[in-house]
């Protein structure tokens, strides 16, 4: 059985400011789960294969399909900045 001191302790730890009603509420729902806990630790799982869902969910994604584009130029075009048919991007080593 969860003691009321116990929430209290784990609050002050987590530097939570209870009231006495939510102290007394916590101490009642944090007891209610552990029993749950409790009972869970009774079931025989030898058998069960660990997972980390219950049920089985697959990504639904597209195919990534490699698909070339034609138009470089409409491409080169989109770019803030260009040199003939290249990007022109903004030197980031130095000789130095």
């Amino acid at each position: 059985m969860l003691e009321r001191a116990e929430v209290d302790k784990v609050a002050h730890l987590a530097r939570l400011s209870l009231t006495d009603t939510e102290s007394e509420q916590f101490t009642t729902q944090l007891g209610d789960i552990l029993d749950y806990f409790e009972q869970l630790s009774e079931l025989d799982v030898a058998e069960v294969e660990p997972t980390t869902r219950a049920i089985d969910v697959s990504n639904v994604t597209r195919a990534d399909d490699l698909t070339p584009y034609d138009d470089r130029e409409a491409i080169v075009a989109c770019a803030p900045d260009q040199e003939d048919e290249y990007f022109k991007v903004p030197k980031i080593m130095g000789e130095s």
